[in-house]
């Protein structure tokens, strides 16, 4: 992997919906094919990975408090 490939856009606006499974299968694909060579993507796609899984911890009565 490289620091930053310089080639085409970054995906970090589809972190979210690749995370939850919400892209079509040829927008999967193109974060799949950028994610093997971009660290910075990658670190923030784990981010978000991370982050989606504590919201599902979270209970109902959690967000009254």
């Amino acid at each position: 992997m490289t620091a930053d490939p310089g080639e085409g856009p970054h995906v970090r606006q589809l972190l979210g919906a690749y995370v939850l499974d919400a892209l079509t299968a040829g927008e999967a694909r193109t974060v799949a094919r950028h994610l093997r060579g971009c660290d910075r993507c990658t670190a923030d796609y784990a981010a978000t990975a991370e982050a989606a899984e504590l919201l599902a911890l979270l209970r109902e009565e959690d967000l009254s408090e």
